[in-house]
């Protein structure tokens, strides 16, 4: 109980406690049906258009079908938990629970937000190639290298925006 007391009043213990709130939070909000249909399906469908256009601009012949990507060579659906939006909760979690400022914030959040997804568009659009190419690792790639790669890299643009906008101690 004591310890509990005592992480609650550092510093670090009140920004695990405002992630954690902060993360469950943005996951149910999420996970909530009319937030499902209303936004996250709707951004995944994005995600498949602007993995298409980046597939498009390397020569394929692909279209789009709801959240469905294909051509001829192989098809790739985007689900939800494929569309970036996990790691871009745990950055946003991250930045809106640390203390700074919340100019800091709001442009960590929306710099954030856009390099999480132009990597995930990079994901998508090698889990394709993966496909075409070797499809006998498209699982391997997709489960445990990129899922992997995607939270690490938002975990990692967290930690230099934490060392960049993290407010100097007062000097006494």
């Amino acid at each position: 109980m004591k310890a509990a007391k005592a992480l609650g009043a550092s510093p670090a213990g009140r920004f695990v406690a405002r992630y954690v709130v902060l993360l469950v939070g943005l996951f149910a909000v999420a996970a909530w049906q009319p937030v499902d249909d209303r936004l996250v399906d709707p951004y995944t469908t994005f995600v498949a258009h602007e993995s298409a256009v980046a597939l498009r601009a390397l020569g394929e012949q692909v279209r789009v079908d709801g959240q469905v990507l294909s051509s001829p060579r192989f098809a790739v659906t985007i689900y939800n938990g494929c569309n970036g939006l996990e790691a871009i909760l745990v950055f946003v979690a991250g930045v809106l629970a640390f203390p700074a400022s919340w100019r800091a914030r709001l442009l960590g959040v929306v710099l954030g937000v856009v390099a999480v997804q132009l990597l995930n568009i990079v994901r998508v659009v090698s889990l394709y190639y993966v496909g075409v190419w070797r499809p006998e690792w498209f699982t391997t790639a997709h489960v445990l290298v990129w899922q992997t790669v995607v939270i690490l890299f938002a975990v990692v643009l967290w930690l230099f925006w934490v060392q960049r906008h993290a407010l100097a101690p007062a000097r006494g």
